[in-house]
């Protein structure tokens, strides 16, 4: 048995709750994972509020995405993307039901987590860092570019903007001042939201601005991206689904018109864990829950504001 945070109910963190529930042997192709650390996605809390509807057929709902762990069973013909999986190892996995205390993953969806990789921080940097991995291959980011990155301190944006800096590019990235010093120890050109926003980078891109990564999604993000990028192409947005049906440029993920960018994100892991480990990447953990307090972990990210990825821990 194991110990799992379900949504009994659709609506706000309070319907959420601890239940038992049996993890069986894994299947052909699957591992078992004792839970170290499990990551808070923003689909999380949407899966269960009824933005993808209300069906009471579907209740309770499991939860979280991807988890980090030790594996305690295997399937067989396991084999991971980086080979075969056994008993003991250490891996990151993106899952189903990750808010728990033990989960079945999908060997090819289970990844060896480097020593040198905290439990937390494997449990957070799949998702956001396959999404920024996504955003740089889908506006084609390479040396000599001039990036703008629109919401540079998020999960998602700063793990984009150190990205596109270590290909070469150079990044100019928004957000609230008192983050500006955490981009430029990345190498990342701050600017401050707001009116003007448009000048402002001007003055920093006098060459002007090849691509923008949006991972804000307010009409000043995508205004200022059509203004300073000649080719809506090279433009790519993460939550901007309704401009990018009347606007022309590129919408990534789950949303309507969006491209999932599966093998990708699949295999973004190849280029997020090494200098995770080495420490040339950055994944910031703004703060950390027990697994009994996901409501509150739910809570805390709700806003949009949490300033770091927001771990479960079982």
């Amino acid at each position: 048995m194991a110990t799992a945070v379900v949504a009994t109910s659709y609506g706000g963190p309070e319907v959420l709750s601890l239940i038992e529930v049996e993890v069986p042997a894994p299947g052909p192709g699957e591992v078992t994972i004792a839970v170290r650390a499990a990551g808070v996605n923003p689909f999380d809390y949407k899966v269960y509020s009824g933005a993808f509807g209300t069906d009471p057929s579907k209740l309770p709902l499991r939860l979280g995405l991807e988890v980090s762990g030790v594996v305690t069973a295997v399937g067989p013909d396991a084999q991971g993307p980086a080979g075969p999986i056994a008993v003991g190892d250490e891996v990151i996995a993106q899952v189903s039901g990750g808010y728990a205390t033990a989960v079945n993953a999908k060997a090819k969806s289970t990844v060896p987590k480097p020593a040198d990789v905290e439990w937390k921080q494997g449990a957070g940097v799949l998702s956001v860092g396959g999404t920024a991995v996504h955003l740089l291959a889908a506006t084609g980011v390479g040396p000599g570019d001039t990036v703008l990155v629109h919401g540079a301190a998020g999960s998602v944006g700063a793990l984009a903007a150190q990205l596109a800096v270590q290909r070469g590019a150079k990044v100019i990235g928004t957000a609230s001042a008192s983050r500006h010093e955490r981009l430029r120890s990345y190498g990342v050109e701050p600017v401050e939201y707001g009116p003007g926003l448009a000048d402002r980078v001007r003055a920093l891109a006098p060459n002007g601005i090849d691509a923008a990564l949006d991972t804000v999604g307010t009409d000043e993000a995508v205004d200022v991206s059509l203004e300073l990028v000649a080719d809506r192409g090279r433009i790519a947005s993460i939550v901007a689904f309704g401009r990018a049906a009347t606007d022309g440029f590129k919408v990534l993920g789950m949303g309507p018109g969006a491209d999932p960018g599966t093998e990708i994100r699949g295999n973004a892991w190849r280029e997020l864990l090494e200098p995770l480990a080495t420490g040339k990447l950055d994944l910031v953990i703004s703060k950390t829950f027990p697994l009994a307090e996901a409501s509150a972990a739910h809570e805390f990210v709700r806003d949009g504001h949490a300033g770091g990825k927001v771990i479960l821990l079982p």
